[in-house]
């Protein structure tokens, strides 16, 4: 299992929101590569970064700033953000990212979620962002009119590589993980599983530690390395203890 710090970019800082409010900001460092090699220096095996411009807008904003952080570390960058085309798919994987995670699109338009699935096989995942059960595109602010358990299959049969689930009501709260709706996302399907949103503190990740063995591989965590209530070289050693 990994642990995959956040390196959330807005307006060319590295930053937190509350729940996914756009306005709910927290600014954690004005130089996000730097706090990529951070991560790296610290122990972490990948990144996970999050253009949050992007993810609002539609359209990739911080394109060069992303190509910088990537020739800068040497573990791997999953990255997600408005990326609705082929051609921005191509662009970040030219850029030096490893996977790319897909949200809006993957929900609404299942034609060219596939053909991102086909054209880069194996690199392409899906964002499950839901509240009360309900997925939520486009930064977080739209309805799917969707639930998990109606978009995993699909989704996994169009070619999806891995998922990521974030209960948004738990994002950036510290309040632990929603652990049913994960092992009910577990159940659906096969291919790996990664958890964000909630995440604090070493109990936390102790305690969704079992999911393992159900297909958990990942979990993101942000604020809470930030703010200093989970210490990622101790939660590292602790993993390899286990592992």
């Amino acid at each position: 299992m990994n642990i995959f710090p956040a390196v959330d970019i807005k307006d060319g800082q590295c930053v937190r929101l509350r729940q996914g409010v756009e306005d709910q900001v927290t600014v954690f460092s004005h130089d996000p590569v730097a706090m990529a090699r951070q991560w790296q220096d610290l122990g972490a095996k990948w990144l996970h970064v999050i253009d949050l411009d992007g993810a609002f807008s539609g359209v990739p904003r911080n394109m060069e700033l992303i190509r910088s952080l990537c020739d800068q570390v040497s573990i791997p960058v999953q990255l997600g953000g408005g990326i609705r085309s082929v051609e921005v798919a191509e662009k970040y994987f030219q850029a030096g990212v490893t996977r790319l995670i897909i949200g809006t699109v993957a929900l609404e338009d299942p034609h060219l979620f596939q053909e991102l699935c086909q054209t880069f096989p194996g690199r392409i995942g899906v964002s499950l962002d839901a509240r009360d059960g309900q997925l939520k595109t486009k930064g977080w602010v739209e309805d799917a009119g969707k639930t998990v358990a109606e978009v995993v299959p699909v989704l996994e049969s169009a070619g999806a590589a891995f998922f990521i689930y974030t209960d948004i009501s738990r994002d950036g709260m510290q309040s632990g993980v929603n652990i049913s709706a994960l092992e009910d996302l577990l159940h659906l399907t096969d291919k790996p599983v990664l958890i964000a949103g909630g995440i604090s503190t070493l109990d936390h990740i102790q305690a969704v530690y079992p999911l393992k063995k159900k297909g958990l591989s990942g979990i993101i965590t942000g604020k809470a390395i930030y703010a200093g209530s989970l210490d990622l070289q101790e939660t590292l050693a602790w993993l390899a203890a286990q592992e």
